[in-house]
């Protein structure tokens, strides 16, 4: 995949097709070859980037989730995305989003969240905590079974033992410190009094098997955002990009 400089750091980035332009944001337990499956289903202009530190993108220090909507927004500036580019985010990904919408919201257009809320509840912000300590100290193998655990559904894993094997061994290569600094973000959120300031047109998606991020807590996102459509993805844990990449790449498409 190609680099693009923006500042001191590289990203990686992969962009195809024509049309009405996507931005494809990855969560912190994948990268942007999550999207793989939904590549052929999705129609337009699509650009997918890695957050730093994922895949090929230098590691960056950024130590809150609006530190990287601003690190994303000026990889839409370098990348010369138009302002009406739609943007979707899978779980870290989508709390970037939901940073951009708020903070930089007049530099895209549509916003698509799937399995995302406004803050986690205190006894759900400790994994985040532990995982980033346990990466601190031993890397990321010591938390790679957590990680697909809160990713995806049991009965899954169990059917495809090759998309594990797969999401383990991208995991895996992520850098420690930067996942570690992102775990830590997301245990300090809390944009429950910004959303009301978001204006763009927006979508907010969860999948009704997410545990991670439940569906009950999405919806309530979604009411708290003017104007937001709030939908569930029927089959799916917190990663519908490999759960149901039919149904959600139709939800992205009829949103953008």
């Amino acid at each position: 995949m190609p680099l693009i400089k923006v500042g001191a750091a590289e990203v990686e980035y992969d962009q195809r097709g024509a049309g009405r332009p996507l931005l494809l944001l990855h969560s912190l337990l994948t990268e942007m070859t999550v999207f793989d499956l939904i590549l052929s289903r999705l129609t337009g202009h699509i650009t997918r980037i890695n957050l730093p530190g994922f895949g090929a993108s230098s590691p960056v220090v950024l130590n809150s989730v609006a530190d990287h909507a601003a690190h994303v927004a000026r990889v839409m500036d370098a990348l010369k995305l138009p302002t009406d580019t739609a943007v979707f985010g899978n779980g870290f990904g989508a709390f970037v989003a939901l940073e951009l919408a708020i903070r930089h919201g007049k530099r895209f257009g549509a916003l698509i969240v799937a399995d995302t809320l406004a803050a986690f509840p205190e006894p759900t912000r400790v994994p985040f905590r532990v995982m980033a300590e346990k990466v601190s100290s031993d890397g990321m193998q010591a938390v790679l079974d957590t990680a697909i655990a809160r990713m995806l559904p049991p009965a899954f894993a169990e059917r495809h033992p090759e998309v594990i094997a797969a999401r383990k061994s991208a995991l895996a290569a992520v850098d420690a410190a930067c996942f570690a600094r992102a775990c830590r973000a997301l245990a300090s959120l809390d944009v429950s009094a910004q959303l009301a300031e978001i204006r763009n047109p927006t979508l907010v998606l969860c999948g009704a098997l997410d545990q991670t991020t439940p569906p009950a807590l999405a919806r309530e996102l979604a009411q708290k955002i003017p104007g937001a459509r709030y939908e569930e993805i029927a089959g799916s844990g917190h990663c519908p990009m490999l759960e149901q990449p039919e149904l959600l790449a139709a939800k992205i498409l009829a949103a953008g």
